[in-house]
């Protein structure tokens, strides 16, 4: 039987990376997507310590010419796992309106390019559209308000898609991880830079910064969350949202049952005090 082809953008690291040896190693045929296959050397050699194979593209998700190159050389396509993205930290007054346009075309625009250019394919195969967002979709979090308005929005659309699909056989899932212990953290953003012109959020942002250094600390593995998609991927009947942890369960749960959004403000005001 030929095995089913998975499409996993953003593999140069961290969960995207961990995913795609997963999947190989369960049997599928993995596209292992990233923007800069330069930066393939840790997935290659990933690859080889799991003795899998893989099908490494370019695939830079902001640009269309790019996606539609990419996904127009499939001859199938059985899922698509949205995994690229891109953590960014600071505040409004002390950035400009285009560094949170920039977020928002890494993190949602993006994930709509390569949606809209899989679906025809999904349809076909009757497949599955699984986007890892985070929890960060779920609970609004301080000095990550373009982050979050992204991730919002990715989860916002895809549970507005999900019947829609649902109705053409594909079925569409979200998955929350919490802290991730991985290079994103590395790329989000947390410079010197941002602490320098924090201005009047100076002692917020440090208080905040501190928090998270401590939260990342304990942060779950990138293979852990791999478990999870690709179980995901296989199950007869996947759940809309997945959340990666108990951790995040938790997080995620204090805003699913706080109705008047008082629990999770008293919860992020201690973030930055």
């Amino acid at each position: 039987m030929t095995a089913k082809t998975v499409l996993i953008t953003g593999t140069s690291s961290g969960i995207g990376l961990a995913t795609a040896v997963a999947a190989a190693r369960s049997g599928w045929h993995v596209v292992a997507t990233m923007r800069d296959t330069a930066k393939a050397g840790p997935l290659a050699a990933a690859a080889d310590d799991a003795d899998v194979s893989l099908d490494l593209r370019v695939l830079d998700v902001t640009d269309p010419a790019s996606v539609d190159a990419c996904l127009g050389g499939l001859d199938r396509l059985d899922a698509l796992v949205n995994n690229a993205g891109a953590g960014h930290v600071g505040t409004l007054e002390q950035e400009s309106v285009d560094d949170v346009r920039a977020v928002m075309e890494v993190n949602f625009f993006g994930v709509l390019h390569v949606t809209r250019a899989a679906l025809p394919l999904l349809r076909t195969s009757k497949g599955r559209l699984v986007t890892v967002t985070s929890v960060g979709g779920v609970v609004g979090q301080p000095f990550n308000e373009a982050y979050c308005a992204a991730k919002f929005a990715v989860e916002g659309f895809m549970e507005s898609l999900a019947p829609v699909a649902a109705t053409t056989g594909v079925r569409v899932s979200v998955v929350e991880p919490g802290a991730v212990s991985s290079e994103f953290v590395g790329n989000a953003g947390i410079a010197d830079n941002v602490q320098d012109n924090a201005g009047p959020y100076a002692p917020a942002l440090a208080a905040y910064l501190e928090r998270t250094r401590n939260t990342f600390a304990n942060a779950q593995s990138p293979q852990d969350v791999a478990v999870r998609l690709v179980d995901l991927l296989a199950a007869e009947q996947p759940a809309f949202r997945v959340l990666t942890s108990n951790a995040a369960r938790a997080f995620a749960g204090t805003k699913l049952k706080d109705l008047n959004g008082s629990a999770v403000q008293k919860l992020t005001e201690a973030w930055v005090s």
